[in-house]
């Protein structure tokens, strides 16, 4: 068995877990979220865990069986507690500031770049060179991240534009004077 797959998902307080039409609907304080479960994997819900059972040892069943099984975890841990990123901008004049819903970026370009949030993505800047994307779905929230992320990726020479907090940037020697 897959060793994740075999896990059960604990349903934490406050979660409500329905299965309908092969679809699962997760409903919780931070918002609502679905999975269509692929037709072959049957998703049990009990009164405090859901389960996730394969049909067989097939190679494509185990890849799904820890793939469903990640996925109904990552839903209940969103709209129980949520998830966020943090992004840092380095770099002389570099700055960002909350547009209403979305994001404006001064990256050393002739132009601020503007940045709108998916539905369900939340974009807060406690200051100038700090941005907290957060949300209930994982996929949604790591997206957003990238996306900012894209605009100006740090570079190797001087380590400025955007990058994750806590991400290390391998910097490399510039080029030596010759004689």
């Amino acid at each position: 068995m897959s060793r994740i797959g075999r896990m059960p998902v604990s349903i934490a307080k406050g979660v409500e877990v329905k299965q309908s039409n092969g679809t699962l609907i997760v409903k919780g304080p931070k918002g609502t979220l679905d999975l269509h479960v692929h037709p072959e994997m049957k998703v049990v819900v009990d009164e405090a865990e859901v389960r996730v059972e394969r049909p067989s040892d097939h190679k494509d069943h185990r890849a799904l069986h820890g793939l469903t099984r990640s996925l109904i975890n990552n839903m209940v841990v969103g709209v129980s507690d949520g998830f966020s990123k943090t992004l840092e901008i380095i770099g002389v004049g570099y700055r960002a500031e909350v547009k209403g819903k979305g994001i404006t970026l001064h990256l050393g370009f002739s132009h601020p770049v503007a940045y709108e949030a998916a539905e369900g993505v939340k974009l807060e800047c406690p200051d100038q060179t700090t941005i907290i994307v957060s949300g209930a779905d994982k996929q949604k929230v790591g997206q957003a991240a990238a996306e900012i992320r894209s605009f100006r990726p740090p570079e190797p020479y001087k380590g400025k534009g955007v990058r994750y907090q806590g991400e290390h940037v391998r910097r490399k020697a510039g080029k030596t004077a010759g004689a």
